[in-house]
């Protein structure tokens, strides 16, 4: 009797992010990253915070929507990172456990930048909890698409849509959070792909296309024998 060929590993998977201000076309790009991949046979998860999962997607309705009642910063940084925590572990660790290229629309720049910078809370402590929150799972890269907080709010509200709890804040919180974004991507910027929010579509949706791949195929390098 023969032993049983063994199970070959699944392709490793990889996590990438899109980051930046509101308004800065981050669910476009996504969807046509997804096509890109999906088109060269790759297996993609597209996902966003806060939500992703049942629990997420009503964590996301209590912090974003209008009429809650008072949310302090520390209540909006812990709703955001319970959200996360499911999201981590329910959703983007299984995915690229199995191979899958899991795409999400905002992860935890976003609260660095927002509740670390926007609200006060401090950097180190937004990013300490975090990572307790996700079991130190990180993006393989983050796209950081960069938007001027006008350009932001003028995408925002073209054909009059009403802008959410955080989207409505002045726009020199937008500023603070422009600022923490791209002091995050220069401070690693191995991990980053900074881009501007006002380029071209499909310049842009080549230009990350481009860095993906070159992802994808490091990974293909190093399951070679």
């Amino acid at each position: 009797m023969t032993d049983s060929p063994a199970l070959s590993a699944p392709t490793p998977g990889l996590f990438i992010a899109f980051e930046g201000g509101d308004g800065a076309g981050k669910s476009t790009q996504a969807a046509l990253l997804a096509q890109a991949l999906s088109d060269a046979g790759r297996t993609v998860l597209r996902t966003r915070e806060p939500g992703g999962t049942p629990v997420g997607e009503k964590l996301r309705s209590l912090v974003l929507d209008h009429g809650q009642g008072e949310i302090d910063a520390r209540t909006e940084a812990l709703i955001f990172a319970a959200a996360r925590a499911a999201h981590a572990s329910q959703v983007i660790a299984p995915a690229v456990a199995r191979g899958d290229i899991v795409i999400s629309d905002r992860y935890a720049d976003s609260s660095i930048a927002y509740q670390g910078v926007g609200r006060g809370l401090g950097t180190s402590a937004i990013e300490t909890l975090n990572d307790w929150a996700t079991g130190s799972l990180w993006p393989d890269l983050t796209v950081l698409l960069d938007v001027s907080p006008a350009a932001g709010r003028e995408r925002r509200t073209a054909g009059d849509a009403a802008e959410d709890r955080m989207e409505s804040e002045p726009d020199g919180f937008h500023t603070a959070i422009r600022a923490a974004f791209l002091d995050r991507a220069a401070a690693t910027p191995e991990r980053y792909l900074v881009l501007p929010a006002d380029g071209d579509i499909a310049t842009l949706a080549s230009s990350i296309a481009a860095r993906v791949t070159a992802l994808v195929a490091g990974l293909s390098d190093q399951d070679r024998p």
